[in-house]
């Protein structure tokens, strides 16, 4: 079931948290203008060869990573639920000189209002921190198959739900099966830049915003594996490709991780190996 009142919250969780995060990345427009690139080599393999390829950057943010997609010679629309957010996205677009479109909208009337006008994409992308934000996660499967061309597929990268039931010091805290009821919080999104940054992952790191609490709640849902992928294969999607990885790529999001390749964190040495990301394709066939 949708819930509409938890996005709006959402929503302006986001457009709190936005400022904070950004105001920590230096010269992002410098970043992009000397070739920088925000995609790591597992997201790049999961999405092939993107030459001319229309492509939906599903809850893109502040579209850093929408452009560099766009930079792999895609054409890039991204979709975000956060008023900051895009109009972020937007400016970066306009100084980098990188084209791409971007859309402020709740994901869910997005693809409405895109089934409605006949529009299809040839990839639909979701990445690093998407799905949690997810209230229904079948109607956001058959969202996705509603938009995409037939031969046309979902990748997604994100956050292992098996990782996300620890707390910060890796006490286990949360149930694996728990996103029908949600997780529901006082304050938000966090500033997980700084959290990740100050435990010595960047090395660009502005102090910008200093102890940021969001004044708004916030509202997550973490989907479990079979749920997830139970929804794309209840659309209509064939999964043609599933794999785990042992490591969170460019952010420290619990304590004591160890880098044991560039940008790659792995949990404690007294920690069992576990899937930190997951990533996936889906098909859709006609």
């Amino acid at each position: 079931m949708l819930r509409k009142d938890m996005h709006e919250d959402n929503r302006q969780s986001w457009n709190s948290a936005t400022d904070a995060h950004n105001s920590h990345k230096i010269d992002q427009a410098g970043f992009f203008r000397n070739g920088g690139s925000t995609l790591y080599p597992e997201e790049i393999e999961l999405l092939g060869d993107l030459t001319g390829k229309s492509l939906v950057h599903l809850q893109c943010n502040s579209g850093q990573d929408s452009l560099s997609l766009a930079r792999l010679n895609a054409n890039v629309t991204g979709v975000d639920i956060s008023d900051t957010a895009i109009a972020f996205a937007q400016k970066l677009s306009t100084d980098t000189d990188i084209p791409a479109t971007f859309v402020r909208s709740d994901v869910y009337d997005w693809f409405e209002q895109v089934a409605q006008r006949g529009e299809q994409y040839d990839i639909a992308f979701s990445s690093y921190g998407a799905i949690v934000w997810l209230s229904d996660i079948g109607a956001w499967a058959k969202g996705v198959a509603s938009i995409l061309k037939p031969g046309g597929k979902v990748i997604v990268l994100d956050f292992h739900p098996i990782a996300m039931t620890f707390d910060w010091d890796w006490t286990p805290k949360f149930s694996y099966f728990r996103a029908a009821e949600g997780e529901h919080f006082a304050n938000g999104v966090g500033d997980y830049v700084a959290m990740s940054a100050k435990s010595g992952v960047s090395t660009t790191y502005n102090e910008g915003v200093k102890d940021f609490i969001n004044p708004h709640p916030g509202h997550e849902f973490s989907w479990n594996i079979s749920e997830i992928l139970t929804a794309l294969i209840e659309a209509g999607l064939n999964l043609k490709v599933f794999k785990e990885y042992p490591y969170f790529t460019g952010v420290m999001l619990r304590d004591e991780m160890r880098e044991l390749e560039p940008k790659h964190f792995y949990p404690p040495e007294r920690m069992p190996s576990l899937p930190m990301l997951y990533g996936l394709v889906a098909e859709k066939t006609k």
